[in-house]
């Protein structure tokens, strides 16, 4: 097995670190608001925890894949041994904030997940890209890359279909100001340009010779 270097360790620590911050400090604000009352999780603590996971799941994701034109550009592959882990964050925040919806909004009454499903568009596009999360992690280990071959990348490219549903859950959700939701849409549209342009840009090459 390759050693990993101690650079290489000090950057992953320093990743983990800082993808957790943000719960980090949803913990402690959610904390006060519980044990004194206070307003740090503003006016509607539910939906600001929501938001706040919900916000971090997106941004994790347009990282992640980010890495892949950040390692073309800078010709630095080992950039590419960061991928998985922010997948797995923006798993597990997506996770979170579900998990928030579920537990503080619906308050156990579960079974209305799907008449939400149903009701609520933004809810079904967001139910859509949580469950086409779950085999990309549950699949992102190596035994699994070896167990399923050519199959996993196949499987993996699900990702785009999930950035794209997951910027169409955040646009139909905010409704009236789309400032925000309309930057990941662009953001992911330059992610998603660049692939098409390096896909295609091989045969352009190969036609003009």
């Amino acid at each position: 097995m390759p050693k990993t270097s101690p650079t290489l360790i000090a950057a992953k620590t320093l990743v983990h670190a800082l993808a957790l911050t943000p719960l980090a400090i949803l913990a402690w604000q959610f904390h006060d608001v519980w044990t004194t009352g206070s307003d740090a999780l503003g006016a509607d603590p539910v939906a600001e925890i929501e938001h706040r996971t919900g916000l971090w799941a997106l941004r994790l994701l347009m990282i992640a894949l980010a890495v892949t034109p950040l390692r073309q550009l800078t010709g630095k592959p080992v950039l590419i041994r960061f991928r998985r882990m922010l997948g797995l964050y923006a798993f597990f925040y997506a996770t979170l904030h579900l998990s928030a919806y579920l537990v503080l909004d619906l308050r156990g009454y579960w079974t209305q997940i799907f008449e939400e499903i149903v009701k609520r568009p933004y809810i079904t596009v967001g139910f859509t890209a949580w469950l086409l999360l779950v085999p990309l992690a549950i699949t992102s280990t190596q035994g699994w890359m070896r167990r399923l071959g050519r199959n996993w990348g196949r499987l993996h490219k699900a990702v785009y279909a999930i950035g794209v549903l997951a910027v169409l859950h955040f646009w139909w959700l905010v409704k009236s100001d789309i400032r925000e939701p309309l930057l990941y849409a662009a953001i992911l549209a330059a992610l998603l340009g660049w692939r098409v342009w390096k896909r295609l840009s091989p045969r352009r090459t190969a036609t003009t010779r």
